[in-house]
């Protein structure tokens, strides 16, 4: 047994492989479950009666409560059983009864999780997920295999995001709201089906952002999603033009059209899904000479 597993704080009654590597100030509570393959970090706290398996990697001060499991397989009938992983940065807290499974061979192999993120209470991340840093996913979100959150995404409870759907930084989710295109970044979008309501405004407000950003991405809303702008053919590309035009400068203006265009570029408004491994609709970038 490594010495600094010997030095953690491990409940008696917790199941510990003698093989997993831990750091010296690891707290593991009662009827824990932990793996061989794993790694925990320093500062990390199981509290009790939560599992991590297969390779699965926390960083520093992360608290998982009792019922969460991380690492499990995947619920994919493609996973044959190959050696993927689940990495985890430092400072999340993943509540009760939270379920992260590990990726796929149809993807990079890796279910990804950044920094100081709060998962709430039955939230589930499939295989293949990759979370930014400083998200909310509020309790019994669902998300399924190859979703992408950027950094600053804050999806209310009860929402379901189809697979290979990609949220832009700074968005924010309505509540039991169904997610099937990429949400659009520094917009709240809601409803079922979901539509794009307006800008995060208390949000970016909260985190900094300027007035004249915010109004420079209001400006951008009504040109883009108001309904008197819409039903002209070619509109959009009209408009992203249009936008880059009037808002050089603006990081956030230029980000926002970036994102739409490359969902318009993948399949069903998801820019992922043009990416998958096992669909002949992908539109995957040509390797040079082919």
């Amino acid at each position: 047994m490594p010495d600094k597993q010997a030095m953690a704080e491990i409940s008696p009654l917790a199941a510990v492989d003698p093989q997993a590597t831990l750091a010296g100030d690891v707290k593991i509570g009662p009827f824990c479950h932990v793996g061989p393959k794993v790694t925990l970090g320093p500062g990390t706290r199981l509290i009790s009666n939560a599992s991590v398996l297969g390779r699965t990697t926390l960083g520093e001060n992360n608290i998982v409560w009792p019922g969460a499991v991380l690492g499990g397989d995947p619920q994919d009938l493609k996973f044959q059983g190959e050696d993927s992983q689940v990495v985890i940065g430092s400072h999340n807290e993943f509540r009760e009864c939270v379920t992260i499974h590990k990726g796929t061979a149809n993807d990079h192999g890796i279910t990804k999780v950044g920094d100081h993120n709060l998962i709430m209470a039955y939230a589930h991340l499939g295989h293949d997920c990759i979370v930014g840093n400083h998200c909310i996913i509020a309790n019994t979100v669902q998300l399924a295999g190859h979703v992408c959150f950027e950094d600053h995404v804050v999806i209310g409870g009860g929402s379901a995001v189809h697979h290979f759907v990609t949220l832009g930084q700074h968005a924010f989710i309505g509540g039991f709201t169904r997610v099937l295109q990429d949400p659009p970044p520094f917009m709240i979008t809601e409803g079922s089906p979901s539509a794009v309501r307006g800008v995060n405004s208390t949000g970016l407000l909260r985190r900094g952002f300027s007035q004249e950003t915010i109004g420079n991405l209001k400006d951008a809303w009504k040109r883009l999603y108001r309904r008197s702008a819409a039903g002209k053919a070619g509109r959009t590309t009209t408009v992203l033009e249009d936008l880059e035009d009037a808002y050089p400068h603006d990081a956030c203006v230029l980000a926002l059209v970036a994102h739409i265009r490359r969902s318009a570029e993948g399949v069903y408004g998801r820019y992922r899904e043009g990416q998958r491994r096992d669909d002949p609709r992908a539109k995957r970038p040509r390797v040079a000479g082919q």
